[in-house]
């Protein structure tokens, strides 16, 4: 088994929310940044990788990303500003 991740990906600060999950994150936020993504992605241009959470079974991050997807907006908003207040791009951060 290998390790996977969830993520959440928007726009800009507060702004349109996407949460994923994907068993290689530099790849996938890549495919995202270009267009290559999901449809709702694409259509939102939610380029901006905000949040990552690593999970030691691609399992387990499947099980995180059904449940980040029902908590509602205030508390994914709320999830992002404690670990990434600034809203920053975490990209460059898993791309070294």
């Amino acid at each position: 088994m290998h390790g996977g991740w969830t993520y959440i990906m928007t726009n800009r600060a507060r702004g349109v929310l996407y949460i994923g999950v994907t068993s290689d994150l530099a790849a996938r936020v890549f495919q995202h940044r270009n267009g290559e993504g999901s449809d709702f992605c694409c259509r939102y241009r939610l380029a901006r990788l905000v949040l990552a959470e690593r999970h030691e079974r691609i399992e387990d991050a499947i099980v995180r990303e059904k449940l980040l997807k029902t908590w509602q907006r205030a508390w994914k908003i709320e999830l992002v500003e404690k670990a990434n207040p600034g809203w920053r791009d975490l990209f460059e951060d898993i791309n070294r």
